[in-house]
């Protein structure tokens, strides 16, 4: 069983950072790592924090930003005959294979199940995310390039 280097704990507490999550539990065979925001059930406020009682694995935390961007504008509700299509897992989002090259979809695309809308890279690998409808994109609703969280909306797909 490979163990987590400490690029790949920094890489997870960026993300971490960057989302709305207070805590993550990752177990790896006997490896355990677990990640607490002060104010998750530890009182305090800002930074990570370990569990006093619990095994600890060390792990580098980068200094919150201090020119943080806003949180996006909420999107427009999805109107009845249309579907959000969830990210299935944290990590960054990207909307084209490579940079430079074109989106996977676009506004007006029309979509199947299996037709892939991005990929969201976690700790370096890329997981392709399918539409799992079929229909047509009517919105993009995750930024390339961006931290998404599991379950924030990447596309609206008007169905049907």
């Amino acid at each position: 069983m490979s163990r987590l280097s400490l690029k790949d704990i920094a890489e997870i507490t960026k993300l971490l950072d960057e989302s709305q999550f207070g805590s993550l539990d990752l177990q790896m065979g006997e490896f355990r790592l677990k990640i607490r925001r002060n104010g998750a059930g530890l009182g305090g406020s800002g930074g990570w924090a370990r569990d006093e009682d619990e095994d600890y694995t060390p792990a580098p935390v980068p200094a919150p930003s201090s020119a943080s961007a806003p949180p996006p504008a909420p999107a427009a509700a999805a109107a009845s005959d249309e579907v959000d299509v969830p990210a299935p897992l944290l990590g960054n989002f990207y909307a084209a294979p490579r940079p430079g090259e074109p989106d996977f979809v676009v506004v007006g695309d029309t979509v199947g199940p299996d037709t892939t809308i991005g990929i969201i890279e976690v700790m370096k690998l890329m997981n392709p995310i399918r539409a799992g409808v079929s229909g047509t994109i009517t919105a993009k609703l995750a930024e390339n390039g961006k931290a998404v969280e599991q379950g924030q909306a990447l596309v609206r797909v008007k169905v049907g």
